[in-house]
């Protein structure tokens, strides 16, 4: 039985990643589970999964958190030392699967280990690309992607044979606004903005899905999990969500993972890798669905693609300085606070308010993260 710790149980990616261990119990025994608000939804994962530590993030949810378990016999504890804890304790995967910047530390703790990383957080690479990729090159982790696009380049692309990579090929649904005019655009409310076409997301990365600002974090994301330059990384927009991402190789060959848009798949390959494990996805039906369609992204429209290739061809804090912005921006629109294009404008400004530096160490992030999001609000 394989060894699985799941940070950010309760989040979308969390409870897909729990119905996968429950429908097949004898493949994995759960050792830690962590989740923040949620303490009743936290509880009943880790006795139904026999949990060996639950851990809230808030620290004034731990007395509730304990009188839950009961007398089932799960350690339990709370804070932002005991999530870092969770992840260094001893299993042979982990879900990274906490939402935002906040997943940097326990995914370093888990890489420092030299643990299996089933990596569902983009920040943690946007943030700390280089970071990170030296400490897996440290530790010998190894880092599986779960986000469905960078998941599909993972099955496809050839590691033995990359100077015949030409580029990978990003693929967005175009969220709910892919036909919508700036005017419409302008009038957006949260709840639109949620309302993803093909996915079912939590509110954060369905704002972001539906900015395109998915799609720029994930091209970040794409040059540290993949041996490739930073220009040989293109998006297309394919509504169907069935062409899960590409990889182009120089002989004209294009490989493509295909699937029905069901996180569960991306995550079972992370839980099983190197093997394959059975979900309840539904099968995929080409006839049914009969034609897949592909445009190229709009950069008037969502401007968010070019923020971030320019980010990325800075390099160094710049692409910490555009998560951190994005991060304060989606929350304030979601608060209805901003309207859904000053979302872009946040971030463009933010960016060019920010100081570029090199980041060295964890706590050059921290420091720069904590100002770039101060600055985001000042513009908010």
């Amino acid at each position: 039985m394989k060894k699985v710790s799941v940070l950010g149980s309760t989040g979308s990616i969390g409870k897909s990643t729990v119905d996968l261990i429950k429908h097949n119990p004898d493949e994995f025994k759960v050792i830690a589970l962590t989740g923040n608000q949620n303490i009743e939804l936290l509880a009943d994962q880790a006795i139904d999964l026999s949990a060996q530590f639950v851990v809230t993030a808030n620290d004034a949810k731990y007395k509730a958190l304990k009188n839950l378990i009961g007398s089932h016999s799960i350690e339990v504890a709370a804070g932002r030392e005991a999530i870092i804890e969770a992840a260094q304790r001893s299993s042979d995967v982990v879900i990274a699967g906490i939402v935002g910047a906040a997943a940097l530390e326990p995914t370093l703790a888990a890489v420092r280990r030299g643990a299996i990383i089933g990596l569902a957080n983009k920040e943690s690479l946007v943030c700390a690309g280089d970071l990170v990729t030296t400490e897996v090159k440290k530790s010998g982790a190894t880092i599986i992607p779960v986000d469905s696009e960078h998941n599909a380049i993972f099955q496809v692309f050839d590691f033995n044979d990359v100077h015949h990579v030409e580029k990978v090929i990003l693929t967005a649904s175009g969220g709910p606004f892919r036909n919508s005019t700036i005017e419409q655009m302008a009038t957006v409310t949260p709840d639109q903005a949620v309302a993803h076409p093909n996915w079912s997301m939590g509110a954060k990365i369905s704002v972001d899905s539906a900015t395109m600002m998915n799609k720029g974090l994930e091209m970040i994301e794409a040059f540290y999990l993949f041996p490739i330059e930073k220009g040989q990384i293109d998006v297309v927009v394919h509504p169907q969500s069935v062409v899960h991402s590409m990889v182009s190789y120089v002989d004209g060959s294009v490989l493509a993972q295909m699937g029905t848009p069901d996180m569960r798949t991306p995550i079972s390959y992370a839980l099983a890798w190197p093997h394959r494990l059975p979900t309840r996805s539904a099968p995929l039906d080409l006839i049914g669905i009969g034609s897949l369609d592909f445009e190229a992204p709009d950069p008037i429209r969502f401007p968010s693609l070019r923020l971030a290739r320019e980010a990325l061809q800075t390099g160094g804090s710049a692409p910490t300085v555009l998560n951190a912005a994005n991060e304060v921006a989606v929350s304030q629109f979601l608060k209805g606070k901003i309207g859904f294009l000053d979302i872009f404008n946040v971030v463009e400004k933010t960016l060019g308010k920010v100081s570029h530096s090199t980041l060295e160490a964890l706590s050059d992030v921290l420091l720069l993260d904590e100002d770039a999001r101060k600055t985001a609000a000042s513009l908010a």
